[in-house]
């Protein structure tokens, strides 16, 4: 149930309906048809004194009808019926129709929580379509870094919002393991393996190879297992085994510090594959029949220029070698055609921004919508601590890791604290902060309002008191103003929904349930749940158990802990 929804669409109605009967009776006379319905929109005023919505028709319809906007709004609002939900019409300012509703739409919202519990907000305006949200998809030749880290708290909640908003959602990495830095990860692994058998010296490292540690102990456990016999075997036989040992040793790494982090794939997706089955090179020859591609020096080309864009991009190196982004042109050829995906979102770092045009360009030139892909760009993280920037961990003296981070911060701060800015947003991640114990720790204060409530309902329960259904309570006694506010916080999920599944920014969901629980303090501080008159009781103690529930709903769409005790 969307009830803020469905009082816009009844006040749209009543709008249209007084437009109608302002024109029947002479007061308004278009020059030209108007799509009265269409045209009404409605906003919240940022002064709770213009009413509870207020609408601009008049302003809209000044031109069509040669008049004053005010003029306007009065014959609209002359014929709007007051009653029922709306209790009062105002025209304000220029021409705006300010609507004061009744008390009576907020407390159904208490019944729908009743009804639906932890499903309350789930929306359909998905209606079953299919979605692919890609994200992470960390390079394998190394550990994950604070991009991924936030990248995955914004993948994995953005596939949430919109499994609440109706769609069937997929979530998939995408495993790099072929190509240039694997390539680079073998001839690393063979270094340090050869390194590790006959001294420092018998071969040098290559300099643009990985340097890390992990490349040392991948080389020391194949060792303990394989031995030297891979020192008689040609370089691409003794590359192929290192590199087949040690990257399913980081897939798993990868799928464990994953799931640690509460983050669990539907699919994941090797990029391999689409060599071994010859999809990269379709991919290539379908660009080509379409006439996007060219040789020249030896490399085939996609020509963006012909595409509209600026800069031609390399499909085929001289050496015969497809780039990673044909590779990724037959990737989303294989999400979108192959397999049928409705819409697909990638979650990708800011450096990424050029890639966006270029690969919708491809995707239309071989006959797929380009809308059906969609890029969300995620900027940079900076950790914080003591107001300085952070780069190394300090048990190892290097870069901060997704690991490193989980073992000095909750998973339940990391992920709420890397989703609360949008992701265009730079974000500083306050490593003071994400510990603290107090309201001034964003998860901690959501998770303690819901906490709060648990004990009000356990300690009342020790009296006799217990939470009644909704047809045993009066909620008209709930009309304090911070009473009030509460129930408008809860109608307003099912609209947050929409609105972050339509941006694709579930930041939004987590800035709503901190919005919920400063709404719920508020009212905890002015409202004592146990009064003396037991049908106000009933009523906030039934409100307060309705936040628990959106509550415990909302941080379990963002898989965060809900206690009971804190």
């Amino acid at each position: 149930m969307n009830i803020i929804e469905n009082t816009k669409k009844k006040i749209g109605q009543a709008v249209a309906k007084g437009f109608e009967e302002a024109v029947k009776k002479g007061a308004l006379a278009p020059s030209e048809p108007v799509d009265i319905e269409s045209m009404v929109y409605l906003e919240v005023p940022k002064d709770k004194q213009h009413g509870d919505f207020a609408c601009n028709i008049a302003m809209l319809l000044a031109k069509a009808l040669r008049m004053p906007p005010r003029k306007i709004a009065e014959a609209i609002a002359q014929e709007i019926e007051v009653g029922g939900e709306i209790e009062k019409i105002e025209v304000a300012g220029a021409g705006f129709i300010n609507f004061y509703l009744s008390n009576a739409r907020l407390y159904e919202v208490i019944r729908a929580i009743e009804d639906m519990g932890e499903d309350y907000g789930r929306i359909d305006i998905g209606k079953g379509k299919k979605v692919m949200v890609e994200f992470v998809s960390a390079n394998p030749t190394g550990p994950m870094h604070m991009g991924n880290a936030r990248g995955g708290a914004l993948g994995d909640c953005m596939a949430s919002v919109m499994e609440y908003a109706g769609y069937e959602v997929t979530r998939e990495f995408y495993v790099n393991d072929a190509g240039n830095q694997i390539e680079k990860f073998g001839k690393s692994l063979e270094a340090r393996y050869i390194q590790e058998l006959k001294g420092e010296d018998a071969i040098e490292f290559p300099e643009d190879g990985y340097h890390g540690d992990d490349i040392r102990e991948h080389a020391r456990a194949f060792i303990a297992i394989e031995g030297d016999k891979y020192l008689e075997t040609s370089g691409e036989d003794r590359k192929k085994a290192l590199v087949a040992y040690a990257l399913e040793k980081n897939v798993d790494a990868l799928k464990s510090d994953l799931e640690k982090y509460r983050i669990f794939y539907d699919v994941w997706f090797r990029e391999s594959e689409l060599h071994k089955s010859g999809k990269v090179e379709e991919a290539i020859k379908r660009l080509t029949d379409a006439g996007y591609t060219y040789e020249e020096e030896d490399a085939i080309w996609l020509n963006c220029e012909k595409m509209g864009l600026e800069k031609n991009e390399v499909l085929v190196r001289q050496n015969g070698i497809p780039t990673y982004f044909a590779a990724d042109i037959a990737y989303h050829i294989n999400k979108l055609e192959t397999r049928g995906y409705d819409l697909c979102i990638d979650v990708w770092g800011a450096d990424h921004h050029g890639h966006i045009a270029r690969m919708k360009a491809a995707l239309a030139a071989v006959g797929i919508d380009p809308d059906k892909f969609e890029v969300s760009i995620m900027q940079l993280v900076r950790l914080t601590q003591g107001g300085e920037a952070v780069r190394m961990s300090k048990r190892t003296g290097k870069a901060i890791t997704l690991s490193d981070l989980l073992e000095d911060v909750s998973v339940d701060a990391a992920r709420f604290l890397f989703n609360m800015r949008m992701a265009g947003s730079h974000l500083d991640f306050d490593l003071d902060l994400a510990v603290k114990q107090d309201s001034e720790n964003p998860v901690y204060y959501v998770q303690y309002a819901h906490a709060r409530i648990c004990s009000i309902i356990r300690l009342l329960a020790e009296e006799g008191i217990s939470v009644k259904p909704f047809a045993e309570i009066s909620p008209e006694v709930l009309v304090k103003d911070e009473e009030l506010e509460l129930l408008k916080k809860l109608c307003e999920l099912p609209e947050e929904i929409k609105t972050a599944s339509e941006t694709r920014e579930p930041a939004k969901i987590t800035r709503y349930v901190i919005d919920l629980a400063s709404a719920f303090h508020t009212f905890y501080n002015s409202c004592r749940v146990k009064a003396d008159d037991e049908k106000l009781m009933n009523a906030r103690l039934k409100l307060a158990d309705s936040v628990r529930i959106v509550i415990e709903g909302v941080l379990k769409m963002l898989k965060i802990e809900a206690p009971e005790k804190m």
